[in-house]
């Protein structure tokens, strides 16, 4: 093949037949191995077909019985809009709404569609428990002391051998170690930027970051963004170069759950570089695919130190241990002097303890379940909607995370839903939140990151007929 691997070439095949109807719902697809013998090919490039397949949520393996077409009601919901944002740097928070929507942190009287973050029954807290106490024994003085400055030993490196599986090539030497993912993006942009200068984000966007910019005194432009795509590149190209720098999330962006394709990274990155604008990539949500491989980083196309790896393990392992790091390319130098004034140490024990937990591949095995666990998860929501949601709704197609962006018809609120929805138990996130313009009003987050059962399938069928009433 010219282009790309012949499972990919057998999936797409199969996968225009279930779209064009040509395979029916709940119909029985061939084995592996019948697959592999009709196909001429291995057994091993068969089951690469249908990982790719089940990655799509086009077919589902059953215990015993093998493959079988998914349901499809939920995939006739087409998909949300491409954002289209004004060409403005000046915007205004919707403080009074974030403040609401994060004071529900914690509250176990409430269904929390709204936080991104996974249940901590999908996370593996016995082993972790262990690892704490492993720390604590073998750290000197029982890891009450100050750890290096560029951070836990132990952790860096695992966090580079991990980097070869996007092809990122990372050594120790090229980490820093944060409190968390948001500390690594807080200590890039105060490196990169000063009040006044502009930067450049996607839209929607995470509101923790348009937080963070608007604290740092930054003009904000937002950039049109695709559902399955990403950002627009050619409307990034317009605004260069008057932008300072440009942060986004390449890897299952939240709240539209996209993967930039690997030669829009290439371009963005090379792009940005003939500009020397920097960008600050968050990979907080790339170990979580759906897919069968690891999606590659902007950092792995990055020849000039120009890209500002961030990630972290709060949307995969334990959101409050606060473990992130980021590889800051050539502004190493300038990270390390902020860490010191801002931080100077992160929590010694829980880094170790974390670093162990990598160390011994238990990370893997844990993200292989939750990686089954979102993408079921996501199938299941997405049918509730198809089910219960008034006619028209729209839904993004997410490739991985933990996010599930819902677009209504234009007459319903998303903000009035919260405050009905509330009432019932059941917090979202409301669109407007993810932009600091006046959009996306009619749009809300979920979380797919909650234990599915029985509750969870009500609390959406009850989201669905209050939407409606807001629409009649």
């Amino acid at each position: 093949m010219k282009n790309g691997f012949l499972y990919q070439e057998i999936a797409g095949n199969i996968a225009n037949k279930i779209k064009t109807g040509v395979l029916k719902a709940g119909q029985r697809l061939p084995s592996v191995r019948m697959l592999s013998k009709e196909h001429g090919t291995s057994v091993n490039t068969a089951k690469r077909v249908y990982l790719e397949l089940e990655a799509q949520s086009l077919v589902q393996s059953k215990p015993q019985s093998g493959y079988f077409v998914s349901p499809l009601n939920y995939l006739k919901l087409p998909l949300p809009e491409a954002s289209q944002p004004l060409p403005v740097a000046k915007n205004t928070e919707p403080n009074e709404l974030i403040s609401g929507v994060y004071s529900t942190l914690g509250r176990n009287d409430l269904t929390l569609f709204s936080i991104g973050v996974p249940s901590g029954k999908l996370l593996p807290l016995a082993k972790l428990k262990k690892e704490i106490m492993l720390a604590t024994r073998e750290l000197k003085e029982g890891g009450t002391e100050y750890e290096p400055l560029q951070g836990n030993m132990k952790l860096r490196r695992m966090i580079a051998a991990r980097s070869l599986s996007w092809e990122g090539h990372l050594k120790e030497s090229d980490v820093i170690t944060t409190n968390g993912c948001m500390n690594a993006l807080a200590l890039c942009l105060m490196a990169l930027t000063k009040p006044g200068d502009t930067l450049a984000l996607e839209s929607p966007g995470y509101p923790g970051i348009l937080q963070l910019a608007v604290s740092l005194g930054l003009n904000v432009l937002e950039v049109a963004t695709h559902p399955v795509s990403g950002i627009d590149i050619d409307a990034l190209r317009k605004l260069l170069p008057n932008v300072n720098a440009c942060l986004l999330v390449p890897n299952f962006n939240t709240p539209l759950g996209y993967c930039m394709p690997d030669e829009h990274k290439k371009e963005l990155v090379a792009l940005l570089a003939k500009y020397n604008i920097p960008l600050i990539e968050d990979d907080t949500y790339g170990d979580i695919h759906f897919g069968s491989e690891r999606p590659k980083c902007c950092k792995s196309f990055d020849t000039d130190g120009n890209v500002l790896w961030c990630s972290s393990v709060s949307k995969t392992l334990a959101p409050g241990y606060r473990v992130g790091w980021v590889a800051p390319g050539k502004y190493k130098d300038l990270i390390l002097k902020l860490k010191l004034v801002h931080a100077l140490s992160a929590t010694t024990v829980i880094h170790e303890a974390v670093g162990n937990f990598l160390m011994t591949g238990r990370y893997e095995n844990h993200l292989r379940h939750l990686r089954k666990t979102l993408q079921e998860n996501y199938q299941r929501y997405a049918l509730a909607i198809a089910e219960h949601f008034p006619y028209g709704t729209k839904i993004s197609r997410p490739q991985g995370g933990l996010a599930l962006w819902v677009e209504f018809p234009k007459e319903i609120d998303a903000a009035e839903l919260y405050n009905y929805a509330l009432k019932r138990q059941i917090s979202i996130a409301p669109g407007r939140m993810f932009s600091l313009q006046n959009q996306f009003q009619n749009c809300m987050r979920l979380c797919i990151g909650l234990q599915w059962s029985d509750d969870v399938r009500l609390k959406l069928k009850q989201l669905g007929n209050l939407a409606k009433m807001l629409q009649s």
